[in-house]
């Protein structure tokens, strides 16, 4: 048993990866002739599991749509706009807050064309966004070159026919000089004093000298770690509630006392733990292999499935409450029980642990429902896997230990009426957690029930009720008249009491780090007294370094996106502590680029790539390639360090609302630079 948590906990800590270039989607192209005077083109992207390309005009404010930009075209004309094929979804997502459309798997887009007879040629490019859970990339192009003579339109043609691709001729490489962000407490720079560009020593890869630093990327070992310990702390309450702890030793007990062999007995126990691993395990994997990670994604997003989340979550804490009990039909648990007597050995123990689990339904389905519906969230296809593992290792493991140790029987405590506090504590949260999946769908049908402040008005009466609740002034059904109330008690009051005051300056616009993962958007907040932002000083890289050698500091890159949901959630929960903005403000020259930035270069730039030719037509592009090229990352929120020669000072930094490590990223860069 202990080699297996620990190989489980191993594996989970080994995901880790140095920071790459990610490349999801592939697209291929291909012209197809309609008739004498007709052409589509067809570029067909496949998609990498867990990643979604956006469909076309998705509107202002969302995320980076596909379109197709001409830059050269006779002897031809564009047939209406380009046309999203295949199997498109469309759905509100809760990052970007507004309806939008994409595909997974496979991306199909067309483009027809009229031919007007002779010769003909169009040149563009295809320009699409990728995003998966975490991060998404910075618009992508796709170049295509096709050329040919068309018949006069007199005779029809159905035939396709395929045409490959004309490979044209490079570019010169230019380097374009662009301006400072226009503010009044910007300092300026003459672009031609010193300014470096494109092919510039600050532009040199640093890669190997981030790796050294010891750059890695834990985002998905961190959530999986979270999903896993989250799942564990389910299992440890659900053990001391009344419908799981009694059994503990009359389970143990039995299997000590059923075999002579103590050692058989232990084995026994053992087993029935690890079937009880294995039956939580099990219903997780269900969940994955029935919804899928499209569908669970959808769980996130989808405004019906958020209010029915809600409305479950309602019911569960009525239950705990005391309201009624969530109970499985008795026939369900007899004929297990049945079964159970009249097989032997491992059977007989597998079908004991799912007794055990149907006996203590009511107690752990508000559980493990809260938990599911809580990792479906995440859009993870194996949370619901590694949650249910959390949970039946905590569920499972009195039972093993017990076993292993049976004179710790006698030292358990008794049943009573603390089991019935824990559940009607657990009623509270629920009923908090309820709410945020209610304001996922306020937010999608614009009802504006749950703004911030009554969001927060909500959670402060909650949990402050959930702190008279401890102790002892409020009753519910299944509790006992004994009004003592206990020193752990007493302090469980006092954190939850605590809680409800420190939320009370958000009714007034503080951001509240601790619940900003929950609370609506800041944007909802109709009142908001609290200001402590830090802004950019420049939005072009080469005259922000030219400026920070020129005042001897070092400098941090934020490469960004208008519509990087999680680069803004960094900035309200991060960068508004006093101590950060304190080191970006005074200690740092804070060059801001936007990857997604449509400014039009005024000469594309044609640069080589990994073998390949690549137009930087805007300046989104150009702070793009920068971020591939130097960093050997393409994906946002991404935070570097560097010093006045373009050399790294610390490990890059990525989404991660812990304030204490970016206060500890910035001052080893800070100290590095010293």
């Amino acid at each position: 048993m202990k080699r297996f948590i620990l190989a489980v906990v191993g594996l989970l800590l080994a995901i880790t990866a140095l920071p790459q270039i990610q490349e999801p989607v592939t697209f291929t192209q291909e012209l197809r002739k309609v008739s004498a005077s007709e052409a589509e083109i067809i570029f067909t992207g496949k998609i990498d599991k867990g990643w979604h390309v956006y469909s076309t005009d998705l509107g202002d404010g969302g995320p980076i749509a596909a379109t197709l930009e001409v830059e050269q075209l006779s002897g031809a004309t564009l047939d209406g706009k380009l046309t999203p094929m295949g199997n498109e979804i469309s759905d509100y997502d809760k990052l970007f807050e507004m309806q939008v459309r994409w595909f997974e798997n496979e991306a199909q887009f067309v483009q027809r064309l009229k031919l007007t007879g002779g010769p003909w040629r169009i040149e563009g490019y295809l320009e699409y966004g990728a995003c998966n859970d975490q991060n998404c990339l910075p618009p992508t192009d796709i170049d295509f070159s096709f050329s040919g003579t068309a018949e006069m339109p007199t005779a029809a043609s159905t035939t396709p026919v395929a045409t490959s691709v004309a490979v044209t001729e490079p570019l010169p490489i230019e380097e374009t000089p662009t301006a400072v962000v226009a503010s009044t407490d910007t300092p300026t720079v003459d672009a031609s004093d010193g300014a470096g560009g494109i092919g510039s020593a600050l532009w040199a890869p640093v890669v190997d000298q981030l790796q050294a630093l010891g750059e890695t990327s834990g985002t998905t070992d961190r959530s999986w770690l979270y999903i896993f310990f989250a799942g564990f702390l389910g299992g440890l309450l659900a053990l001391f509630t009344p419908c799981v702890w009694p059994i503990i030793p009359m389970t143990v007990s039995f299997f000590l006392k059923r075999s002579k062999d103590k050692k058989k007995g232990i084995r026994d126990a053992i087993t029935y733990g690890l079937a009880i691993i294995v039956i939580y395990v099990t219903l997780g994997l269900a969940v994955t292999l029935i919804f899928g990670a499209s569908a669970l994604n959808a769980l996130s997003t989808n405004a019906i499935f958020n209010i029915f989340f809600f409305l479950m979550l309602v019911v569960f804490a009525a239950s705990f409450f005391g309201a009624f009990e969530i109970t499985l039909p008795s026939k369900w648990t007899t004929a297990v029980d049945n079964k159970a007597e009249e097989t032997t050995g491992l059977i007989s123990i597998f079908l004991m642990a799912f007794t055990l689990s149907l006996v203590s339904f009511s107690c752990t389905g508000p559980i493990i429902g809260f938990l599911l519906v809580e990792v479906s969230t995440t859009g993870s296809i194996l949370a619901p896997t590694i949650g249910m593992l959390g949970f039946a290792i905590a569920l499972a493991l009195p039972f093993t230990l017990f076993a292993l140790f049976p004179t710790w029987l006698k030292q358990m405590p008794k049943s009573g009426g603390w089991m019935n506090v824990i559940k009607v504590t657990l009623g509270f949260i629920e009923l908090a957690f309820a709410l945020k999946f209610l304001s996922v769908a306020d937010l999608a049908y614009g009802w504006h029930l749950l703004d911030r402040e009554t969001f927060l008005a909500l959670w402060i009466v909650i949990f402050a009720l959930l702190g008279v609740y401890l102790l002892g002034k409020i009753k519910f059904p299944h509790d006992d008249d004994d009004t003592r109330v206990s020193v752990p008690r007493f302090f469980m009051a006092l954190i939850s009491l605590a809680f409800a005051v420190y939320m009370v300056p958000g009714l007034w616009g503080a951001p509240l780090k601790a619940v900003s993962a929950f609370a609506p958007p800041m944007y909802t907040q109709d009142l908001n007294l609290y200001k402590n932002e830090v802004h950019a000083q420049f939005d072009d890289y080469d005259l922000g370094m030219e400026y920070a050698r020129r005042v001897g500091k070092p400098v941090m890159l934020d490469f960004t996106g208008y519509g990087c949901v999680n680069c803004r959630k960094m900035e309200l929960a991060v960068w508004t502590d006093n101590t950060v903005s304190d080191l970006m403000n005074n200690e740092y020259v804070l060059i801001t680029l936007y990857v997604d930035n449509k400014t039009k270069l005024p000469e594309p730039i044609t640069v080589q790539e990994n073998g390949k030719e690549r137009k930087l037509r805007t300046l989104g592009d150009k702070w793009s390639y920068l971020q591939r090229v130097k960093f050997g990352a393409n994906a946002q929120p991404f935070y570097v360090l560097i010093d006045n020669d373009g050399n790294p000072l610390n490990k890059s930094y990525a989404y991660d609302e812990d304030v204490d490590k970016y206060v500890e990223f910035l001052q080893t860069g800070l100290n590095n630079y010293k």
